[in-house]
């Protein structure tokens, strides 16, 4: 019997039910009252997502989920490239869906006046009526309040991937021991060069054009450098003016100077970037460590002796204990716009069909697909199938929907040790994370003039590490960036921050 039947029987049994008791009389010649009707109506939704494939996926995992969750759904898929832009047009335009995906988290900090102007639904007050939804993490959820309110769910990301990945073979072969410190990772680098394991091309640390997921960044919380803005003498300041940020450059600088990066980092594609680790021509990436598989697996194809290690807890001279640079634990935020979501019935509604997001069954469909088509289980653990055009046609799409990715999820099966060792790694990283202050603080002048303002900064960066400007020609770049608009930057995010105290 399927559960429509079930359903349908239960309900038959309970008007006969009711027949009987009105039947039989009583005393006092009262009536029972009828059953509560039960709306089963199918929940008609429609989402807005960032298409991550080349192409929309199949229907597949969308039926599978209008079943297990009583929907009605309907999937606006926006490629990548031109999401941030149908999502401003439609919202100018009031013609935004029920429940709408932002690209970033870049995308969210553009969405504050908005969400504070009262366009979306608040819905802190409703989460804690919800299984999972009460659920969520308390800290991740902090950094997602506007104005102190909370208007969106968040989809789960590890907090700190960040880390080394080197040449095992290449260290071993020298003797190297794996490095715990930068003065460690210069020899190493040094080492590398000075041994040509390259084979005539060695460039022993391959970097790009990104100062935030290339090698700046993670180098530059082993130097104590704060994580976007920090407290100095109780007062919030930008990165960039603090000394940890200016041993990073002088870091880099010296790598430069001495042929241990390539040169023209500034302007290197990710895709070239790899593509020197693929041949063979690198040694060293710094970067996510999750990427170890796919260095792995690429550089194998080229030579077989390649062995990659990774590595995370890094000191300097001025940073005595491990530190790394933490996302504030989440991907993309969903939202649900009052033009488009009509009553707090309707809202309530679609929360419960979000919370069953984090329920095993829709975790993991949306995270694996469906057992043995897309993924099977070897000892408990899930190991996805090797047809990456099946993936990519009916599962790789929902990883952008999928709200959970550790709630209820289960593990993965590892063929690669040294993947396995970059999620345990990752996971203890949590503890020494740092976070950004400002992730939940209000800036208009930010909002307004941050992106702006921080290119300044970005040339700037690039310039000194390539020897174009001095430290003078930096510190004219900074107070350019004070003067046009930084002073009320930091004058709003510590007013912001003092109110957050109270």
């Amino acid at each position: 019997m399927n559960k429509k039947t079930i359903a349908i029987t239960l309900m038959a049994l309970s008007v006969v039910a009711a027949g009987c008791g009105k039947g039989s009389g009583s005393s006092s010649g009262s009536t029972s009252s009828p059953a509560p009707t039960v709306d089963n109506t199918p929940l008609k939704l429609t989402i807005m997502a960032n298409l991550s494939t080349p192409e929309v996926p199949s229907d597949k995992l969308e039926k599978l989920l209008e079943q297990k969750t009583n929907s009605d759904i309907t999937f606006q898929w926006v490629p990548d490239g031109s999401y941030d832009e149908k999502f401003q047009a439609a919202l100018a335009t009031g013609s935004l869906p029920q429940a709408v995906y932002l690209k970033n988290q870049a995308s969210f900090v553009l969405l504050r006046q908005t969400l504070k102007d009262g366009q979306f639904w608040e819905i802190g007050p409703y989460l804690k009526d919800y299984p999972n939804l009460k659920n969520l993490n308390p800290e991740v959820l902090e950094n997602t309040k506007v104005g102190g309110k909370i208007y969106s769910l968040y989809q789960e990301r590890p907090i700190a991937r960040q880390g080394i990945i080197y040449r095992k073979d290449w260290a071993d072969k020298l003797g190297l021991a794996e490095p715990k410190t930068t003065d460690d990772i210069y020899n190493m680098l040094k080492k590398f060069k000075e041994a040509n394991l390259g084979g005539g091309k060695t460039i022993p640390l391959a970097d790009r054009n990104d100062l935030i997921y290339g090698s700046f960044k993670t180098l530059s919380a082993y130097f104590g450098t704060p994580n976007g803005w920090g407290l100095v003498d109780g007062k919030l300041v930008p990165e960039f003016m603090t000394q940890g940020y200016m041993d990073t450059m002088n870091f880099i600088k010296k790598l430069r100077t001495e042929g241990l990066i390539n040169q023209d980092f500034p302007v290197t594609s990710k895709t070239d970037q790899q593509n020197l680790m693929y041949t063979g021509a690198s040694g060293m990436y710094v970067g996510s460590m999750h990427d170890v598989q796919t260095l792995q697996q690429k550089t194998e194809a080229n030579n077989k002796a390649a062995v990659y290690d990774v590595v995370n807890q890094i000191t300097s001279s001025t940073q005595k204990t491990a530190s790394t640079w933490g996302i504030p634990g989440y991907g993309t935020l969903v939202v649900f716009p009052k033009s488009a979501v009509k009553s707090e019935a309707e809202l309530k509604k679609i929360l419960a069909f979000y919370d069953k997001f984090f329920s095993p069954e829709i975790a993991n469909l949306l995270k694996y697909g469906v057992e043995n088509e897309h993924y099977k289980l070897v000892e408990g653990k899930v190991q996805p199938v090797t047809d990456a055009k099946l993936l990519e046609k009916e599962q790789k799409a929902y990883l952008t929907v999928a709200l959970a990715d550790s709630t209820n999820i289960l593990p993965t099966y590892y063929t690669l040790k040294t993947q396995e060792k970059a999620v345990q790694l990752s996971d203890a990283a949590v503890k020494f994370a740092v976070q950004n202050p400002t992730n939940s603080l209000d800036s208009q002048t930010y909002t307004e003039k941050g992106a702006i303002l921080q290119d300044i900064i970005k040339d700037a960066t690039y310039k000194y590490m390539v020897g174009d400007i001095d430290a003078a020609g930096f510190q004219k770049a900074v107070d350019k960036w004070k003067n046009d608009g930084g002073n009320k930057i930091i004058e709003e995010y510590n007013a912001s921050y003092k109110e957050s105290k109270k």
